[in-house]
């Protein structure tokens, strides 16, 4: 359980090395400092940004960072947007955006202030500014701080905190269906702290926080978590079973975080392609992850928080490039932070938002750039748009190469879908078009061909313009549109 706490303001694969914060990295908080305690945050498919009030006597307050005209976050403006239900305010819960641009939030362990691990939840509608609840799972009494992913077919899958129970959404007519237990899909434990990674495969790993040191990996195609082994390193922490935060790189590794309340945390390494692990440095000290954020960056790299113990301060930085772990200097409030309080977020300009229940909402630059291989292709889009109108863009890679960021149980906020970018070429003015219905959500995908529908806004500035794929903030080349 998390503390109630709220702020104002082994083997070693390589040698563990330590580096001041370079020129070309930094922290910038937002231009407009918000007046609330942030917390989760989520990127829209129209390129804005949620972010919720995670504060004891607010939950159920959200708003909406809105990037200026030459599409910069930290020169954005933040303003308050429909709340959830007077008798829904979740902390620590379940979420995703789904394929049709709309924002679900399940579960909670707690609610307005209470440890209830509720089963409630909310979908948010961009379009009417609106929340609309959702009924639980058929015979759930919880969801609490639960799992969820959205698998490649576009499926949100939801799991149940406290048992073996999981469930598939429609979004279409807000029902759950394949309402599962352990005696139909081989779970071994239940979902309790465990995070979920999405792999090429369309599968999804977990390292077990009960079962340890065990990981499953569960089929869409069977409905099935089989248990191919163990973790060479112990990644749950005995005592809580809290667990760290798993990030799936452009490399095809997984590079998975452990937490451990009375020494260094532990990491390991997953390869998909090979299906095998091998361990990863410890963390240096008594710093681990029990619960905290870590996301892709632009270079290819993980930037992972990590602090000494579950609730304990402060909190260090840490950067992975697949062979050895780099401390990095942090944001301003690192040295009153524990590693559960932190957020990130992928934004569109490559660049990533932090929240740690504070008023101080950051943007981290990554040092470096992204490899043109990894970058979205456009095969197809017409040359003309009119306001208001969708349209279809094809092309490869729309998804990225990886959820983006992750934390564990209690907060996701994966990025693997396709933003469409409009830059107006005499103005340079940029606008983001709402995409929906993506053909698939698959992450990895290469070469395969793929598309996104998106809606031209109304707003957007007539003329000739650009217009990018953007996917984990790395864009496409431009192609050449004009707007009607």
């Amino acid at each position: 359980m998390k503390k109630m706490l709220r702020k104002l303001g082994s083997p070693i694969i390589a040698l563990l090395a330590f580096a001041s914060l370079g020129n070309s990295q930094q922290w910038q908080p937002l231009k407009h400092p918000v007046n609330f305690q942030a917390g989760a945050l989520a990127l829209l498919t129209d390129g804005t940004v949620l972010i919720h009030e995670e504060q004891d006597s607010n939950p159920q307050k959200w708003y909406k960072l809105t990037p200026d005209d030459t599409g910069s976050y930290v020169n954005g403006t933040v303003k308050p947007i429909a709340s959830t239900s007077a008798s829904y305010g979740p902390l620590y819960f379940g979420s995703a955006v789904l394929p049709d641009g709309r924002y679900i939030v399940e579960g909670g362990e707690y609610n307005n202030g209470s440890a209830v691990w509720t089963n409630m939840g909310a979908i948010y509608d961009p379009a009417k500014d609106k929340w609309t609840p959702v009924n639980p799972p058929t015979g759930w009494s919880t969801i609490g701080d639960a799992q969820s992913v959205v698998l490649n077919s576009g499926t949100y899958m939801q799991a149940n905190c406290c048992n073996t129970q999981q469930a598939y959404f429609n979004p279409k007519n807000s029902s759950w269906h394949y309402l599962l237990d352990t005696t139909k899909t081989g779970k071994k434990d239940r979902f309790d702290e465990e995070g979920w990674t999405l792999l090429p495969t369309g599968e999804v790993l977990t390292v077990d926080a009960i079962n340890a040191p065990h990981y499953e990996i569960y089929s869409p195609k069977t409905r099935k978590w089989t248990t191919p082994g163990v973790v060479p390193v112990r990644l749950e922490d005995p005592g809580t079973q809290e667990i760290g935060p798993m990030v799936l790189r452009p490399d095809g590794t997984v590079f998975a975080t452990g937490a451990n309340s009375s020494g260094a945390g532990h990491t390991a390494i997953y390869n998909w392609k090979s299906r095998s692990w091998k361990a990863g440095p410890d963390f240096p000290g008594k710093d681990n992850c029990s619960d905290a954020p870590a996301s892709l960056q632009i270079n290819g790299h993980l930037i992972v928080m990590a602090s000494p113990g579950f609730g304990d301060t402060p909190a260090t930085f840490y950067d992975w490039n697949g062979q050895s772990l780099r401390k990095i200097a942090g944001p301003p409030n690192a040295s009153q932070d524990s590693s559960f309080y932190g957020h990130f977020l992928v934004l569109p300009t490559g660049q990533l938002l932090f929240s740690d229940f504070s008023n101080d909402v950051e943007v981290f630059t990554s040092s470096g750039t992204y490899k043109a291989a990894w970058q979205p292709t456009i095969t197809s889009v017409p040359s003309t748009l009119t306001h208001g109108q969708t349209y279809t863009v094809q092309g490869t890679q729309f998804n990225g190469l990886s959820q983006g960021a992750a934390y564990g149980d209690d907060f996701q906020d994966a990025t693997n879908f396709g933003l469409v970018r409009i830059t107006n070429n005499a103005t340079g003015h940029v606008f983001y078009a709402k995409t929906h219905d993506p053909s698939t959500m698959a992450v990895n995908t290469r070469t395969k061909p793929v598309s996104t529908s998106f809606d031209v806004p109304a707003g957007v500035e007539t003329g000739a313009s650009s217009l990018e794929v953007v996917a984990n903030g790395i864009p496409s080349a431009a192609t050449a549109v004009t707007i009607n």
